[in-house]
């Protein structure tokens, strides 16, 4: 992913899967466009956070 989508889906108003190395689901929390990384939040757990290169973000397919 670049951080042109990871800032349109942390801004959209609405759920838009994302996995974190085709893995883990992660809500994305922030997003630092200069220097393409983001934090996110990792499963449903509010203090497993992490900051990540937007390259190893991946939209997930909702069929």
């Amino acid at each position: 992913m670049d951080t042109t989508r990871a800032k349109q889906i942390y801004d959209s108003k609405q759920i838009i899967g994302v996995q974190l190395d085709d893995e883990h689901s992660v809500w994305i929390e922030n997003v630092d466009e200069a220097n393409g990384m983001a934090t996110v939040q990792v499963g449903s757990n509010p203090l497993n956070t992490q900051t990540v290169s937007v390259d190893r973000l991946k939209e997930e397919n909702r069929s």
